[in-house]
């Protein structure tokens, strides 16, 4: 079951929040959308397919969707998964992304601040003020995300090869899973049968950030997760997530995010016009 929650919506742009309830391995029949579409997940995970190939969508790779393009949709993982799809205009999108932009790929690695922003917009949209705060937000996320779709985050003449994306969406999914092995790059490899080395320069290769920036950025976000539901003890969300101690997550907050725990509490919370 599929439904769709509309936030904010203005000629340019629509902001809806989609909650699948399906669970199935299968892929679903084609589907083909006329519009641009930035589509971040909140929770679970999917897979989707092009003709580009199948993706597999999480919290940590979001994806952008073009006019004509027929797609497919697959939701193996069981308990359904959340996301939050951005429709744009041709107009809205080559003010973004320029004149004659053509993405060079749609799978748009999710860091720490990606998410931070995600979440602004949400922020933003319980408030109201679609015209003012949400488009101010929206703006700042759309050129995050279009600017790694239209500029490529793998320099030209470099691709990865199938045997590196895959060993990097396995090594993802251990990560997301919170599997015991994730916590360390040597039993991760050794999970997956490959070599340290091999691992780290794959995962930098496919992804453009290091197993231990990804693995950090998925971290913050649970610690994101906990502060947006209301955690006071930042001790004990230290030692849930698997930090020394209170103080090396403040640091990490602070050099992924730009604030400490205490200041994105704020700035998770919305303000009324």
């Amino acid at each position: 079951m599929l439904t769709s929650t509309v936030l904010a919506s203005r000629p340019g742009f629509c902001i809806t929040a989609v909650d699948c309830r399906d669970d199935h391995t299968r892929w679903s029949p084609a589907e083909v959308r006329e519009d641009y579409r930035v589509v971040l997940v909140r929770r679970g995970r999917f897979r989707r397919q092009t003709a580009g190939g199948p993706a597999e969508v999480d919290l940590t790779m979001a994806y952008l969707g073009v006019p004509g393009e027929e797609e497919r949709f697959a939701h193996p993982s069981g308990g359904g998964d959340a996301c939050t799809s951005i429709s744009l205009t041709p107009a809205l999108w080559r003010v973004v992304a320029g004149e004659d932009a053509r993405p060079v790929r749609q799978s748009v690695y999710v860091g720490a601040r990606l998410d931070l922003a995600h979440r602004r917009v949400l922020a933003s949209a319980r408030t109201g003020d679609v015209d003012h705060a949400v488009t101010e937000e929206l703006l700042g996320l759309l050129s995050a995300t279009v600017g790694q779709a239209v500029g490529g985050a793998v320099p030209a003449g470099v691709r990865p090869g199938r045997d590196e994306a895959g060993l990097v969406a396995a090594a993802r999914h251990a990560i997301g899973e919170s599997h015991p092995a994730s916590e360390g790059l040597l039993p991760l490899a050794e999970l997956l049968g490959v070599s340290p080395y091999r691992l780290s320069r794959s995962f930098t290769r496919e992804l453009g950030v290091s197993l231990t920036r990804y693995r950090n950025r998925v971290r913050i976000g649970r610690a994101l997760d906990r502060l947006d539901a209301g955690e006071e003890s930042l001790a004990t969300l230290a030692a849930d997530l698997g930090f020394s101690d209170q103080a090396h997550l403040c640091r990490t907050m602070r050099e992924y995010l730009g604030h400490t725990p205490t200041a994105l509490r704020r700035l998770l919370t919305p303000r009324q016009s």
